[in-house]
């Protein structure tokens, strides 16, 4: 009979084999659509395409291209809200930018008819203002401050892609607009130049589906790096942070995400997913093409088939404890293969 640390790496392995058979039987889909409207996105590989899981105890899964660099995009939008957060603190960044979901595509041009407040921070004129919210002695400062912040989440030092920021910048006039509109109604209170050339820097930072991964493990650990342990967001500020993903997220694919995965999600242009598993793990995938509401279409399948596969989704009391790190120590059936779930 094989004793405990045996049975872990036998169900460690499975979990690999069961990424990586996931892993090809997603390659083959070739629906979507890369993102064009900005150019530099125009030029990514359709098929590149990673998976990466991080345990919130620091175990890593991988599989495909979990280490080529990409630029982060809307993804950033849910570690901005954070740094505001601490910033500000609940009541002043609620009064500046709802929670509410809205059918409307993230880059419309429309607030809360009644608060002139944009909708939630995963939207575009959302997200802009929660960047404005952002402290520090000019632009070079709050820069930095960003940099810092995302250096907590992933392990390491970042930078910011130029030639996407360029890109970005010279094809922004519908943010420009939401900016304006909102200085307008005193929502953003900046240079409006100023907070756009910030917000379009943060979208350009580059990182890996592991970086997300170590993103999202981040968040599942109330804040605290799992493997540096460097806190990267004050824990009382994480739930927040998965509140607005669950509900706002995924865009106007977000109800049916809930339903289907039933986790706290953020999607980007670029192509990649992060998904939580609070206490337990982070989920990350990178695919450019995208479906018509802007979610990576290998990424969407990806998550769905995890949460069915390890119990994951957060209103399912079916399959017990549904723990991911207990499947790993083995107190748990051992996977089985890819095939059964498509």
């Amino acid at each position: 009979m094989p004793d405990a640390a045996s049975s872990s790496r036998h169900t460690t392995a499975a979990v690999q084999s069961f990424l990586e058979n996931l892993h090809q039987a997603c390659a083959g889909l070739c629906e979507g659509k890369v993102a064009d409207y900005i150019p530099e996105l125009a030029k990514v590989d359709p098929d590149l395409f990673g998976i990466c899981l991080v345990t919130a105890d620091g175990q890593v899964f991988a599989v495909g291209d979990t280490e080529h660099l990409f630029t982060v995009q809307s993804i950033s939008k849910v570690f901005v809200q954070g740094l505001a957060l601490e910033d500000h603190g609940r009541d002043y960044v609620l009064g500046r930018v709802g929670v509410e979901p809205t059918g409307d595509a993230f880059n419309a041009i429309i607030l809360d008819e009644a608060s002139k407040r944009p909708y939630n921070p995963m939207v575009n004129a959302g997200a802009i203002a929660t960047t404005s919210l952002i402290n520090g002695d000019g632009p070079t400062e709050r820069l930095n401050r960003l940099l810092d912040m995302f250096r907590r989440y992933v392990g390491h030092d970042i930078v910011v892609d130029v030639a996407t920021y360029v890109s970005e910048r010279a094809t922004g006039d519908r943010n420009r607009a939401m900016a304006y509109l909102m200085r307008h109604f005193k929502m953003v209170d900046w240079d409006i130049e100023e907070a756009l050339d910030l917000y379009f820097q943060q979208c350009s930072v580059m990182v890996s589906c592991r970086d997300l991964a170590m993103m999202a493990a981040t968040l599942a650990n109330q804040g605290t790096n799992p493997v540096t342990g460097d806190r990267a967001v004050d824990a009382g500020y994480v739930r927040d942070m998965l509140s607005v993903m669950y509900t706002c997220g995924m865009y106007n694919f977000a109800g049916e995400w809930a339903y289907r995965v039933g986790l706290p999600a953020k999607s980007g242009v670029c192509g990649g997913i992060i998904a939580v598993v609070p206490d337990q793990l982070g989920i990350a995938v990178f695919s450019p093409p995208l479906d018509a509401r802007g979610n990576s279409v290998r990424g969407v399948r990806v998550c769905e088939a995890i949460s069915q596969e390890f119990g994951l989704h957060l209103f399912d009391s079916s399959r017990g404890c549904h723990n991911f790190l207990e499947q790993l120590r083995g107190k748990k059936r051992l996977i089985e293969a890819v095939e059964e779930t498509f």
